[in-house]
């Protein structure tokens, strides 16, 4: 079976799963589970791989995913803790002093988080901040969850843009320079997306106020929207378990938590697994029964979105792993395979993009990837894209004479605002977890404003100078 053939199998397996759930004809975790495994069977029957190759690519699938999995559990259950000791009701009180009945101000102070919480690169530590604190406030102002979720992906791709963020590391290393070098050749439109990312907020605040967001309004429901209406009855565990005498201690673990993130020393799960169990004893003693009651409470959310994640592995597995020679797995971060290796399905469809492109494109080949880099980020992993695709995007260009760095920025700046839309980034499936929308929902409201925003930015690029036109 010919890469060519491989690379369009996995195209329509893309394409089967994007339909599926935008037609809301399953889950996500069916999906993902469903759709790759046809694909793995069709190609173990057509003699590309052996149901032992299919095994493996799976195994490695799952090494990528399973530390998301562990650390949406922990996530959930810690914030749920939170939440039931009554710590986001102090901060909303306060965020609603700040900002009065203020839409465009809830929306702002959104992206300043996501900002901030992003300056140590890590998606879903920045979800784990940003969504937490705000879901409770977009709840309280009648405002649509969805664009709690567009507001904070836009500020993070921004500021994914960072020398020590993956894709710029990525893409340094693909250029063999320093990732330092090439930030500080980008800086000029990472401060213009912060910007663009602060107006981008301003205006989302406009919208959700025209359609009566606040603290007194009441939005009607639309399609792909998740408005939470209030009730005038309240969960009778919210009285029972909140703990207002605790709240300093609270707030001290979770900013301890925090910093442990930030510090990346352990993996990102550990600070979650050891605040819910400080949380726990220190909030509702030593009582097993008590624990149980609390970790049921959030069980459900935790084990829908973990089984996402578990599907996700499937997806990831079979789509973007490489076979050795010996039968080992090969990851989408090796960017030269050996040439007795089998190509993944995602480097095969990278083959396809490359071998179309070129002829058409020719000396303009950066400003195309660009505007194309939003819709390849549905499809493309974030290592698969660069260390996958990018090399053979330099080769086409230099076959044209252009230079490699402006293909690099194109790829880096334009697939960065779309990095937290893609299913494929196991980060983003966190992020809508915790913001209790549906995959669909959220690429349908984020999608045009993502690629708008990357193009625009792209377009900076190219009037100051950093990109050819």
């Amino acid at each position: 079976m010919s890469n060519t053939v491989v690379g369009l199998l996995g195209l329509l397996t893309i394409v089967a799963i994007v339909v599926t759930l935008f037609k809301s004809k399953t889950q996500p975790a069916i999906a993902f589970i469903v759709f790759p495994s046809i694909l793995g069977l069709v190609l173990v029957l057509m003699g590309r791989y052996s149901f032992d190759n299919l095994a493996t690519m799976i195994k490695s699938g799952f090494n990528s995913t399973g530390p998301t999995a562990a650390l949406f559990v922990f996530s959930v259950l810690y914030f749920g803790v939170m939440t039931d000791a009554g710590m986001f009701d102090v901060i909303i009180g306060k965020l609603m002093k700040l900002v009065g009945d203020n839409v465009i101000g809830v929306c702002l102070v959104t992206a300043v988080i996501a900002l901030v919480g992003h300056l140590d690169g890590g998606g879903a530590s920045t979800f784990c901040i940003v969504i937490p604190a705000m879901l409770p406030v977009y709840k309280r102002m009648h405002m649509r969850t969805t664009t709690l979720l567009r507001i904070a992906v836009l500020s993070m791709g921004v500021l994914n843009l960072m020398p020590w963020a993956g894709p710029t590391m990525r893409a340094a290393s693909v250029l063999g320079m320093e990732a330092g070098s090439l930030w500080q050749t980008i800086l000029p439109v990472q401060v213009f997306g912060i910007i663009l990312a602060l107006a981008h907020a301003f205006f989302s605040g406009i919208q959700e106020k025209a359609r009566g967001a606040g603290l007194n309004g009441k939005l009607a429901k639309t399609e792909g929207a998740v408005v939470i209406e209030e009730t005038e009855t309240a969960e009778v565990k919210t009285n029972e378990l909140a703990r207002p005498k605790l709240f300093l201690f609270n707030i001290a673990l979770t900013l301890a938590v925090i910093v442990m993130l930030i510090w990346d020393v352990f993996p990102s799960y550990v600070p979650f697994m050891l605040g819910l169990s400080l949380a726990l004893f220190v909030n509702y003693g030593f009582t097993a029964k008590m624990h149980k009651k609390i970790i049921n409470l959030h069980a459900g959310p935790a084990l829908m979105m973990c089984s996402t994640l578990m599907g996700a592995a499937i997806l990831m597995g079979i789509l973007t792993t490489s076979i050795g020679a010996d039968g080992k797995a090969i990851s989408a971060k090796v960017m030269e395979l050996p040439s007795d290796a089998i190509p993944s399905v995602v480097r095969c469809l990278a083959g396809i993009v490359s071998a179309i492109l070129p002829a058409a494109l020719g000396q303009h080949l950066p400003l195309i990837i660009g505007i194309l880099s939003v819709p390849l980020a549905l499809a493309f992993d974030t290592d698969s894209y660069f260390y996958g695709m990018l090399p053979v995007m330099i080769g086409i260009g230099q076959a044209f004479g252009v230079n490699a760095l402006p293909i690099a920025i194109a790829m880096v700046v334009c697939r960065n605002c779309a990095t937290f839309i893609s299913p494929m980034v196991p980060a983003t499936l966190l992020g809508t977890g915790l913001a209790e929308v549906d995959i669909k929902d959220h690429i349908k409201a984020s999608f045009l404003y993502v690629w708008g925003f990357s193009i625009i930015c792209m377009l900076f690029a190219s009037v100051v100078g950093i990109m050819p036109l």
